[in-house]
């Protein structure tokens, strides 16, 4: 009589697995092209762009080496003084009021209201956009022939005035304004995220103590959210300084140097007025910024996980 019991699929087949020495290097193999590609196109070309920085460079790279006088020049360009205090009042500005109406509606979303889900993704949603399309979208509402100085003295209000965008003194505050408009839903997300993972029991303890809700939140709640508003003052503060595009697209650094920033002055310098030496020195004095603010956020980070 014949044995019809079967082994198991496959269980006496050996599986086939790389060499030893082919097994350890294949993950390095597979990285290798794009650390490659990071090191040439990210760090390459700002090791290149430093240089440049010490160069005479005008409208082509040249390599006569002039030390830190684009610096110096650079420190002695009142255009570039002016940049750098709009960036001080726009990044001011917008992280702390991206952090207080974040949190605000965090706070909200917190309650279980209803229809939770439907405003989360209406608050969340301009993120979505580039900035781009922010800036064109409120360049329309502020324009005062158009937007909403128009539409309110067209309600009879002859002597509304809302004309910011045309105005020397106010228009660094539209940027403000747009660029709240587009964050200020990421900054909820990140504390709603926050919220939800503290432990409903500390809230309760706190109610049984007669704590209002409001003071429960300041002294209770608000404290276990450190890590995650230093993250939110991170990624905002670095949106800050790269901003860009939000620039273009509504103001175009006017009226006059009005709404200038360090980035617009970089490109201005580089691309438009052939002087890619002085462009370069502020490039790198914008990285020096970026990594001001990176390196405390890479420290808290290891050092956390490393109690942790």
């Amino acid at each position: 009589m014949k044995n019809t019991s079967a082994t198991p699929l496959g269980a006496g087949a050996k599986r086939s697995t790389p060499p030893g020495g082919l097994q350890a290097w294949l993950p390095r193999l597979v990285l290798a092209p794009s650390v490659a590609i990071s090191l040439f196109f990210v760090y390459g070309f700002m090791l290149w762009t430093f240089v440049l920085s010490l160069t005479s460079s005008r409208m082509l790279p040249s390599y006569d080496f002039v030390g830190f006088g684009q610096y110096a020049r650079l420190m002695a360009n009142e255009r570039w003084w002016v940049a750098s205090t709009n960036l001080m009042i726009f990044g001011v500005l917008f992280v702390v009021i991206c952090l207080v109406i974040g949190s605000l509606l965090a706070i909200l979303l917190d309650q279980k209201i209803r229809q939770e889900g439907a405003l989360r993704t209406i608050y969340l949603y301009p993120m979505a956009l580039s900035f781009i399309v922010t800036g064109v979208v409120w360049k329309w509402l502020l324009n005062p022939q158009l937007g909403i100085q128009a539409m309110v003295q067209g309600w009879g209000f002859e002597s509304f005035r809302f004309d910011w965008i045309v105005d020397p003194d106010m228009a660094i505050y539209t940027l403000v304004i747009a660029a709240v408009w587009q964050a200020s839903g990421f900054v909820m997300a990140l504390f709603l995220a926050g919220l939800r993972g503290i432990d409903d029991s500390i809230i309760k303890a706190a109610q049984l103590d007669g704590a209002s809700l409001p003071r429960i939140y300041w002294r209770v709640v608000m404290p276990c959210l450190r890590p995650v508003v230093f993250s939110a003052v991170m990624i905002l503060a670095h949106i800050a300084i790269k901003s860009f595009d939000l620039v273009v697209a509504l103001t175009g650094g006017g009226p006059g140097y009005a709404t200038d920033l360090p980035a617009t002055f970089m490109y201005a310098h580089a691309f438009t007025r052939a002087q890619i030496g002085l462009g370069s020195a502020s490039a790198m004095l914008m990285l020096g910024g970026v990594l001001a603010i990176l390196i405390p956020y890479l420290y808290s980070e290891l050092r956390s996980r490393k109690h942790g």
